[in-house]
C-alpha cells in the first residue's frame, strides 16, 4: 500500500490563514455588498469541518475497503503508479465527482448529506469546511468504477483528497472573474457562487470539482450573471447553527415524508429517491419547476 499523505489534514492550517486573510480583504469597502463573515454562521461551517475530519477517519477506512474489495477480486486491469496514471486518474475522478454532485442535487437520498454544505446563507472559505458527517460513508460508490479499471485506491483516495483541496479556494465573494480561458475550462469562484444560489435560474447548476467542462458537456452549465445576483442557501432555508442539527435535519425530514401519513409503498420509496420538492400529491415543486415558472415571469414582465 503506498503511503500518500492526508493531504487535507496537512492543509488545515492553510485553511486557517487564508480565511484570516479573506475576513480581511472582504472588510474593504469595495466588499461593502458581500455578506462576508457571520461570527455564528461561520463558526457552525468549521464546527461541520472539524466533525467531518473526525468521522472521516472511520468512512475513509471503509472507503478504502470498498475499494480495495474491488480491486483485488474484479479488477479489470492493473494501472500502474505512475505520472501518466495520474493523470487519467485526473479526469476519472472529475467526471465522478461530476456524477457523484449531480446526483447528490436530484435524488433526495444523496441531497440528505449533501444539503449541509448548501445551508449556509453567506458564501465565504468558511462555507468550503461546512461538510457533510454521514455522505463519506455511502457516496463513495461513485468511484467504484476506478478501482475496477485497475487504478490502485491509494491513488484514488489521493486524488479525491486532491479534488477537495482545489475547491477550497473557490467559496469566496473576493475574487471576481478569473481569465477568460481559465473560466472556459476551470471551476472558479464565478462559476462556484452559482452552484451556492438559491435563484431558480442557478439551481442545480455547476456540479463540477476541478473541471467546468462537464456541466458544458452535460448541460447543466450556467454562468454567473451581472444583472442576476447570488443569493445564497437552500429554497428553504433552515435557521440553525446548531451543528447536529445542520448534520441530520434533512435525514429526518426525508424519513418523516416517507414514513409518515397514509401512502403507497411506491410513494414512501419516491421520497427517497426522487429529488428534493417532489411530492407525492403533486403539490410539490422541484427545481426544474421553480426554474420553469422564474423564466415565465421574465416573459411576461
Amino acid at each position: 500500500m503506498p503511503d500518500f499523505p492526508n493531504i487535507i489534514v496537512l492543509a488545515i492550517p492553510f485553511f486557517i490563514i487564508a480565511m484570516l486573510i479573506e475576513l480581511f480583504v472582504t472588510t474593504r469597502e469595495k466588499f461593502k455588498e458581500t455578506k462576508g463573515y457571520e461570527p455564528k454562521d461561520a463558526f457552525a461551517s468549521i464546527a461541520m469541518g472539524l466533525g467531518n475530519v473526525f468521522l472521516g477517519f472511520l468512512s475513509k477506512a471503509i472507503v478504502l475497503g470498498a475499494l480495495l474489495l474491488v480491486y483485488e477480486n474484479f479488477r479489470i486491469f492493473t494501472i500502474p503508479i505512475a505520472w501518466w496514471s495520474f493523470v487519467l486518474l485526473f479526469f476519472a475522478d472529475d467526471l465522478s465527482y461530476y456524477w457523484f454532485h449531480r446526483i447528490s442535487h436530484e435524488c433526495r437520498l444523496f441531497w440528505a448529506s449533501h444539503v449541509v454544505h448548501h445551508s449556509s446563507q453567506h458564501y465565504n472559505l468558511s462555507t468550503a469546511l461546512r461538510q457533510t458527517w454521514s455522505g463519506g460513508f455511502y457516496s463513495f460508490i461513485f468511484w467504484l468504477w476506478l478501482p475496477l479499471l485497475g487504478f490502485h485506491p491509494a491513488m484514488i483516495m489521493l486524488q479525491m483528497s486532491i479534488s477537495l483541496l482545489y475547491q477550497f479556494w473557490i467559496h469566496t465573494e473576493a475574487i471576481g472573474k478569473m481569465p477568460r480561458w481559465f473560466e472556459a475550462i476551470m471551476n472558479t469562484p464565478s462559476h462556484h457562487r452559482v452552484h451556492h444560489g438559491r435563484n431558480p435560474l442557478y439551481l442545480d447548476r455547476n456540479h463540477a470539482g476541478i473541471l467546468i467542462i462537464w456541466d458544458k458537456l452535460f448541460g447543466t452549465f450556467q454562468p454567473e450573471l451581472k444583472e442576476e445576483k447570488v443569493i445564497y442557501g437552500l429554497v428553504k432555508n433552515i435557521s440553525t447553527y446548531n451543528p447536529v442539527k445542520i448534520a441530520f435535519i434533512e435525514w429526518y425530514n426525508m424519513f418523516k415524508d416517507a414514513f409518515s401519513g397514509k401512502k403507497s409503498l411506491k410513494d414512501r420509496l419516491l421520497y427517497i429517491t426522487k429529488p428534493p420538492g417532489w411530492k407525492h400529491d403533486g403539490t410539490g415543486k422541484i427545481s426544474e419547476d421553480l426554474r420553469k415558472e422564474w423564466y415565465k415571469r421574465m416573459k411576461e414582465s
